[in-house]
């Protein structure tokens, strides 16, 4: 099965736990990727990285540096990209537990993470929303992105998320539209957590 019809299987059997209707394009990575730093051994999680889109841009962008945790739902596609990059540790997990895999595997804290999860993934467990718990484990000067469609910018669970962004950092900025992205896409870019 080609990677574009996996994720609209996968879409169509758990939409509220698969984000994309199909794998991202090399556009949009490179705007989800584009806060890690090209110098020093930054720590860099990876939520929701599907079939690896993601993944590869930010393994090239590493170049063999730092540390590259990856933090997948689903089974296996968990187990087919620790397979597909070796330098990634993928691990299946909900993203909640991001605090506890850094500690387990004595990181401190977060230099970058990138989401790929569904909206319904940042909604509050426990009145703290996906975005505070990552701050409170991201260094002063981390970065989170987030991509978004277009069309549901306007939704009220997106309009909660960025509202929790500016809320939980210091600057959010909503990119351009990725035009070169089938749906096209916007990518959220908060930076400095106040919890840090």
């Amino acid at each position: 099965m080609s990677t574009a019809a996996r994720f609209l299987w996968e879409f169509v059997k758990s939409p509220t736990t698969t984000a994309a209707v199909g794998p991202s394009s090399r556009a949009l990575a490179e705007q989800m990727v584009a806060p890690i730093p090209l110098t020093g051994d930054p720590v860099v999680v990876e939520l929701g990285p599907g079939t690896g889109a993601f993944t590869e841009v930010i393994q090239r962008r590493l170049a063999g540096r730092g540390t590259h945790l990856a933090v997948e739902l689903n089974e296996g596609w968990a187990a087919e990209l620790g397979g597909r990059f070796p330098g990634v540790e993928s691990v299946c997990a909900d993203a909640r537990r991001v605090p506890e895999l850094l500690a387990e595997r004595g990181l401190g804290r977060a230099d970058v993470v990138v989401s790929g999860l569904p909206w319904v993934a940042h909604a509050p467990v426990d009145g703290i929303p996906l975005v505070e718990l990552l701050a409170g484990v991201m260094a002063p000067d981390g970065a989170f992105t987030q991509f978004a469609y277009t069309w549901t910018r306007w939704a009220p669970p997106a309009r909660r998320q960025h509202a929790d962004l500016r809320a939980t950092f210091e600057e959010t900025v909503v990119s351009r539209t990725v035009w070169r992205n089938l749906p096209p896409a916007v990518v959220y870019l908060a930076r400095r957590p106040r919890s840090a």
